[in-house]
């Protein structure tokens, strides 16, 4: 059973935590499961970038992002080579280590 270390956030899981998670799950699945409330502001239907995860490892693991995915990420803030919407990014047979942002383009808009 692959694993998925969540590096800490300081909002979200300020120790960090690893977890037992299932081949074919959502990333964000696996957090919510786990407590760790990653906002999805679109309720998991790929229409905004607030589940924005970097895949620290393992990213070559996960299924490629289709165009809808990619047309998101390109608005999310920080957006880096190994970012995914963790909505949509569906766990292999590979251990994972996800690091959560430290904002998302609603927090950022939100505090200013």
């Amino acid at each position: 059973m692959p694993k998925i270390i969540f590096l800490p956030n300081e909002d979200l899981c300020p120790e960090g935590l690893v977890v037992d998670a299932k081949s074919g799950e959502t990333i964000l699945d696996v957090a919510l499961e786990n407590d760790i409330e990653i906002e999805h502001a679109c309720e998991m239907s790929c229409a905004c970038t607030t589940c924005h995860v970097i895949v620290r490892e393992g990213f070559d693991s996960l299924e490629e992002s289709d165009e809808l995915e990619d047309d998101m990420l390109d608005k999310a803030w920080g957006l880096e080579p190994e970012s995914r919407l963790s909505c949509q990014a569906l766990v292999s047979d590979d251990d994972l280590v996800v690091e959560i942002p430290k904002y998302t383009v609603n927090q950022v808009s939100e505090q200013h």
